[in-house]
């Protein structure tokens, strides 16, 4: 089965996020899918208190797993709230592989993942969660901070990739990969998914043509 996910805490992405990117999920996705919104539990609240998104990192607790009914069949995407979808997803999704990031759509950051989109296979790589602590996380190369892309990178260094740009569909929004002609903010023509690293969402490009068909509406 097919589980595509997104996390929730804090109060900058409020629920008209969610519907926004259930629609689209709809809209793009032809096979069955189960769609969760997960929120950490109270065990996890610490890791929501530093930055990071580490208490995304839950994914792969083999035990947190077994109690959201997610088993060695199914491959559990994780993406950000603040996506835009805009072409088909079955493409993205139809991989063997047990972890999928999006890769090279960093600027500044020289971290080669990026959290925005994931793929896990039920039960690879529970040393992710496993090995983690803060006091760990602060011990990996870091930009500003550490960060849950900066741990995968370390402790899943192979990992399969989704090259951000034309290869697959998958656009950081003005990041690599991201058409530079004109006025640097037309869609391209064969994105399936923009997403918003950093400061940027698509709140604050409402102006734009695409945001509208593909998001607002």
């Amino acid at each position: 089965m097919l589980i595509v996910s997104t996390w929730q805490w804090g109060a900058k992405y409020g629920v008209n996020y969610v519907h926004r990117l259930q629609r689209g999920l709809r809209r793009h996705l032809s096979q069955p899918f189960r769609f969760i919104v997960f929120h950490p539990e109270p065990r996890d609240i610490g890791l929501t208190k530093v930055p990071g998104c580490f208490a995304r990192l839950r994914m792969f607790d083999p035990d947190w797993q077994h109690e959201n009914d997610i088993n060695s069949e199914d491959r559990l995407v994780c993406v950000d709230l603040d996506v835009v979808i805009t072409g088909p997803l079955d493409p993205l999704f139809d991989r063997p592989e047990p972890f999928v990031i999006l890769q090279g759509a960093n600027a500044i950051n020289p971290c080669p993942y990026n959290g925005s989109l994931m793929m896990l296979r039920g039960g690879a790589y529970p040393e992710v969660w496993t090995t983690f602590s803060l006091d760990a996380a602060k011990t990996i190369p870091a930009f500003d901070f550490p960060d849950d892309q900066g741990w995968l990178a370390v402790t899943v260094p192979e990992a399969a990739g989704w090259r951000a740009g034309a290869e697959s569909g998958v656009y950081a929004f003005q990041k690599p990969g991201w058409p530079v002609s004109g006025d640097g903010k037309a869609l391209p023509g064969d994105a399936r998914m923009v997403v918003f690293p950093g400061w940027r969402d698509p709140s604050k490009f409402t102006a734009l043509p695409w945001v509208q068909e593909h998001w607002l509406r």
